[in-house]
């Protein structure tokens, strides 16, 4: 019986054709295993603001779980600046291997990165690969001392009579508190005069002290002052009533309806993240909310704690900022 001989040319096509498949049975096994052995160092939280604020605290009870989750130190590391820009563009520039994460404000973000423009140094839809939603901090709508309104139908019937009169003070031009009050502006049909501050504290005092009639700031700066019965809230903006003002209706309860807004905070990696790696982060994100410890500590820094998946996070991301550059436009807002 003859043998058959084997032809040079049909090895080399053959080893051509097996080489492909297996390199891709290999990266389809090393992917995987990488997701395994994630993270093999500490791991870096960014924080764009300074310690002590609602991002910050927020971050740090977050970063104290993820430790024990994935084996390895998340450090939180604090670079505040330009309203949170340095540090989130900071991050969109770090390579994306899960090494380096924001803890972000992601609707001053996403205002950010309407307002500023170019200048903002980071594109929210582009540049981050979302990992998960964390909590809502809901915005409460509060007159001082100069306001006899007892109730938000009463303050815009008011405001309507006196057009321009009445003043609100912001947390600075630009800021979620600054744009829902332009928002409500123009969901009410009145006018009020901005007042800019630079933070939530000179704020609040000048609107204790009857300097400025109104604010829309967020539950954690307000509620000691509302509930100390210096301040009188009018409403929250919040689809359901907060439990830590009971007695505080919704704005669709008080009369106006859909005026929903709320400071949402979320984890976002650079764009680039692998998707394993961004799954395992999602899942050990997701069983810290779920313990009752955590929830009590962001509650108690007037956060909603709030789950939503990387895809619900990116839905979420884009939607805010074609929202807030709607009422930016329509506003004709610009920063000075």
């Amino acid at each position: 019986m003859a043998r058959r001989r084997f032809h040079p040319s049909l090895g080399r096509a053959l080893l051509s054709s097996l080489v492909p498949a297996m390199l891709v049975g290999l990266m389809a096994c090393a992917t995987p295993a990488h997701a395994q052995s994630y993270p093999t160092r500490p791991v870096k939280l960014i924080v764009p603001y300074p310690p002590g604020g609602a991002t910050d605290v927020i971050g740090r009870v977050l970063a104290q779980q993820l430790t024990s989750a994935l084996g390895q130190p998340v450090v939180v590391e604090n670079r505040a600046g330009a309203a949170g820009n340095v540090g989130a563009a900071a991050v969109a520039k770090e390579k994306p291997d899960g090494q380096t994460l924001l803890m972000g404000a992601l609707t001053s973000h996403s205002i950010s990165s309407v307002l500023y423009g170019p200048k903002a140094l980071f594109n929210m839809k582009t540049d981050f690969e979302p990992i998960a939603i964390v909590g809502r901090v809901p915005l409460v709508i509060t007159v001082g001392p100069s306001v006899k309104s007892a109730n938000l139908a009463e303050f815009i019937a008011l405001a309507k009579s006196r057009p321009g009169a009445l003043s609100y003070a912001s947390s600075g031009a630009g800021s979620p508190q600054h744009l829902a009050a332009e928002l409500f502006q123009r969901q009410a049909g009145v006018k009020l005069l901005h007042v800019p501050y630079k933070g939530s504290s000179p704020a609040l005092n000048d609107l204790l002290g009857g300097q400025v009639d109104v604010i829309f700031d967020t539950l954690s700066a307000t509620q000691a002052f509302i509930q100390g019965g210096k301040l009188r809230a009018l409403a929250v903006t919040t689809a359901q009533r907060v439990p830590s003002l009971p007695a505080v209706p919704t704005a669709s309860e008080a009369g106006l309806s859909d005026f929903e807004v709320s400071s949402t905070f979320g984890i976002l990696a650079p764009a680039g993240t692998s998707q394993p790696i961004v799954d395992k982060l999602s899942g050990a994100i997701k069983s810290a909310l779920a313990q009752q410890e955590v929830k009590d500590m962001l509650i108690a820094q007037g956060a909603t704690p709030s789950f939503s998946t990387p895809e619900q996070t990116r839905v979420a991301v884009q939607s805010e900022v074609a929202r807030w550059e709607k009422v930016i436009t329509a506003s004709q807002i610009k920063l000075d």
